[in-house]
């Protein structure tokens, strides 16, 4: 992304958090799509499948989001500096 404000763990948390609040996917299919490992072991020897169809849509929906500029509505710039007119 070429931006030094941010780092890979960073923007993978700020995901994790958006699939969980303002999504309905389950949790597997965002960990899954993390590559995070399964720390049962008795859930992953039964674990066959890789949820790649919820995957792909959680992901072009991760996209959508990432694409949209928020407006900000209300919000006052603390360092704003009022212009006076004569």
């Amino acid at each position: 992304m070429k931006r030094d404000d941010l780092t890979s763990h960073g923007f993978r948390s700020t995901f994790r958090d958006w699939a969980a609040e303002q999504t309905n996917y389950a949790r597997d299919v965002a960990e899954m799509a993390l590559a995070h490992t399964i720390g049962d072991k008795v859930e992953a020897a039964y674990r066959r499948g890789d949820l790649f169809e919820k995957r792909q849509r959680l992901m072009a929906d991760w996209a959508k989001y990432c694409g949209v500029v928020a407006k900000a509505e209300g919000v006052i710039a603390i360092n704003r500096r009022e212009v006076r007119k004569p």
